[in-house]
């Protein structure tokens, strides 16, 4: 398949990228763990520009997952003709999960590469990869501690590829996902000690919806059991502030049974309930 060339893309970019489809090739076939967001799917469109129907993106079928999502995955890989399926993950019920301690995400992932690597045997799948690129390396993100323990592949960081580059590459690719907000799973709504369960992911579900009905871009409901915390992108928070909207977040998140409704005056920060994790030493 073709190298993606443009006039004017700097060349170390283009060279960014050629490496990651050598990396691929090498490969000969790939599962893609396919969240939809802007990394897996860059991603998996690489894997399928290189092998075709060797590369499947695979998406977690789990409550963690906003339906939305699902359909903004689905959408992308119809549209560029990457086969994709769903594949079931059961987080909640393993109780290392649900307690919700600072290795949550080390159990989540541990399900879905444990699922991916049954998927693999399954169908003769040689190599699963997933989206995790070279700026991620820096967060406190558990999730790579159990990708290395099931050998998964991060081709986007031994590509050296930033999350700006990833962007910078998807627009010139002319994919939808390029300048998709930052998403994260429902469960990373939840502080850290509050049990997580598909009753509080959804009732963040729920509010998020309702806040993208609102017209917000970047947001995240934060669930503080009675209290809901909302954080929104600075250049978002003069309209959040107005009286009128403050009444309509007060309605929203008061009909889905929060007694307490607050607007973080520091506005959205990707991680933010990291932050506690930092204060006390925790780190990746």
């Amino acid at each position: 398949m073709g190298t993606l060339v443009q006039l004017g893309t700097p060349s170390g970019l283009l060279a960014k990228q050629e490496r990651l489809f050598d990396l691929l090739r090498e490969m000969q076939g790939v599962i893609v763990a396919y969240s939809g967001g802007t990394d897996s799917a860059y991603l998996a469109w690489a894997a399928h520009q290189v092998l075709g129907d060797r590369a499947i993106a695979i998406t977690a079928d789990s409550a963690s997952i906003p339906a939305s999502h699902k359909r903004d995955a689905e959408a992308f890989v119809r549209q560029f003709g990457i086969a994709h399926r769903y594949i079931e993950t059961h987080e909640f019920e393993n109780p290392e999960y649900s307690k919700n301690d600072a290795n949550r995400c080390f159990h989540c992932k541990d399900e879905l590469f444990t699922e991916l690597d049954a998927y693999a045997r399954d169908h003769g799948a040689p190599e699963i990869i997933y989206g995790v690129n070279k700026d991620d390396l820096g967060d406190y993100r558990p999730g790579q501690r159990a990708a290395r323990l099931h050998l998964v592949k991060a081709p986007l960081v031994d590509a050296d590829l930033t999350k700006a580059e990833i962007r910078d590459l998807s627009r010139l690719a002319g994919l939808p996902t390029w300048d998709r907000p930052a998403a994260a799973c429902l469960s990373s709504r939840i502080p850290y000690g509050t049990p997580v369960t598909i009753e509080n992911v959804k009732v963040v579900e729920l509010g998020e919806e309702e806040l993208k009905a609102l017209g917000f871009r970047q947001f995240r409901t934060r669930f503080h059991g009675e209290l809901v915390r909302i954080e929104v992108a600075r250049e978002e928070m003069a309209r959040a502030l107005d009286p009128e909207m403050a009444a309509r977040f007060s309605a929203i998140f008061r009909g889905l049974g929060f007694k307490y409704v607050t607007l973080d005056m520091d506005g959205y920060r990707q991680g933010s309930l990291n932050e506690v994790l930092r204060e006390v030493g925790i780190n990746a």
